[in-house]
């Protein structure tokens, strides 16, 4: 038997045994399955508290922070008492000008949690109720050029300088064409665009772009959304986002970070300026010189073709009549029935379109689309006025169910209000 679900009388019996002159206590050990140390240790409680010391002990942890330190906790209830606003952070700077010969204070978490258990502070409550859940697309599969382009920042790096590097990488992933490695000098949304706008009126629109959950591709509100992807979205690109802590998802690219690091960046260049001629000349092999495993060690540059989708400026977004559509501001925010209320920054300048509905508390709502996407609802009860966000679901057992259930449709998506 295991030896964590053995029992006293079985531990004696081990003990007992082991005792015994000429016995094999190595041996007795892999009976009993356990480890040697483990028998050590009973038979030496054996020897000094008899058999009242093979019982188990209670699963207790050895101190406690209260216990080991009640000053402390007297003291920082007492200084929250004083300053009833001010958060933990502030409290320990606060004690370490009272102490500044302690080494050790109590950690930020175990004063939290001080102040939790004696009333001190409560849990932040949500700045807004959940939204509708979405299904997270399964990734595409490319099956020929421009079907799916993947785009990511290569880790920066510093060159012999001392200055940062930042190679915005963009590649097609059917034909592993590398379309661009170019040094920005921040990871800004601006200069990012800027880098797109040029490599869409040189080679067309994909028809999906793979993106992480990094800035600026990908954002905290509605499905992830950033001004970037929204206007890939506008452009009639399909956005891809990668799960979350899965940089398998994109695995392709990460390899081909890998390459790059390793044939142009180590050692770096003298300077940003000699790092991306390093990275063009690069490039240049990567496509045209380089054989690929993945392509039968054929060369990217002869599967390769520009997209017939050409760059353009897209039109306003048309809904339905029956449908209200209002403009979001500069700031994120439209007025509604008189209210303004916050739909995303992410969403500036867009004409989105509000379908009416009643929700499970019987008032009325508005569901927010972008073009034929669902990015969220309206609630009157809302007393913040944001619009509670779209997010993708986890794929949990629900996921399992669907897979099984094709055809069974999605669940409503409206929020109850409380």
């Amino acid at each position: 038997m295991p030896w964590k679900k053995s029992t006293q009388r079985q531990r004696l019996d081990f003990v007992l045994l082991a005792l015994r002159s000429g016995s094999n206590l190595r041996a007795l050990c892999r009976q009993f399955a356990i480890s040697a140390p483990t028998g050590y240790k009973w038979i030496e409680r054996y020897k000094t508290a008899g058999i009242g010391g093979l019982a188990a002990l209670p699963p207790v942890p050895g101190k406690s922070p209260r216990d080991f330190c009640p000053q402390w906790h007297r003291e920082v209830i007492a200084l929250r008492r004083k300053h009833p606003t001010w958060g933990v952070r502030k409290l320990r700077i606060l004690l370490r000008g009272n102490h500044p010969r302690v080494a050790r204070l109590p950690a930020l978490r175990t004063m939290g949690r001080w102040l939790r258990q004696t009333g001190q502070s409560a849990p932040r409550r949500p700045r807004s109720r959940p939204g509708p859940q979405v299904e997270r697309p399964a990734l595409s599969v490319p099956v020929g050029a421009n079907d799916v382009w993947t785009i990511d920042f290569k880790g920066w790096f510093r060159t012999s300088d001392g200055q940062r590097c930042d190679p915005l990488t963009v590649r097609d992933l059917a034909s592993r064409f590398l379309l661009c490695a170019s040094i920005l000098a921040n990871q800004s949304d601006e200069r990012v665009r800027r880098v797109m706008t040029g490599l869409f009126r040189r080679f067309g629109l994909p028809r999906v772009i793979r993106v992480d959950n990094g800035v600026p591709f990908a954002g905290q509100g509605s499905l992830n959304l950033t001004r970037l992807s929204v206007w890939w979205l506008r452009l009639g690109i399909r956005v891809e986002f990668t799960r979350p802590g899965k940089p398998q998802d994109n695995g392709a690219h990460e390899q081909m970070h890998r390459v790059l690091k390793a044939d142009t960046a180590s050692p770096p260049a003298a300077n940003p300026k000699a790092q991306q001629r390093r990275l063009d000349r690069w490039r240049g092999e990567y496509n045209t010189l380089r054989p690929h495993e993945g392509l039968d060690y054929g060369l990217p540059a002869d599967l390769y073709a520009p997209s017939p989708r050409r760059f353009h400026v897209p039109a306003p977004p048309t809904y339905p009549e029956h449908w209200l559509s209002r403009k979001v501001r500069p700031n994120g925010w439209v007025k509604f029935r008189g209210v303004l209320r916050f739909i995303g920054r992410a969403f500036a300048r867009q004409l989105v379109g509000l379908e009416a509905f009643i929700d499970l508390s019987g008032q009325e709502a508005s569901k927010v689309y972008l073009d034929d996407r669902l990015i969220g609802t309206l609630h009157r009860c809302d007393a913040n006025g944001a619009m509670r966000h779209a997010m993708f679901r986890t794929p949990k057992k629900t996921a399992a169910k669907t897979a099984k259930n094709p055809s069974e449709p999605n669940p409503p998506s409206t929020q109850m209000c409380k």
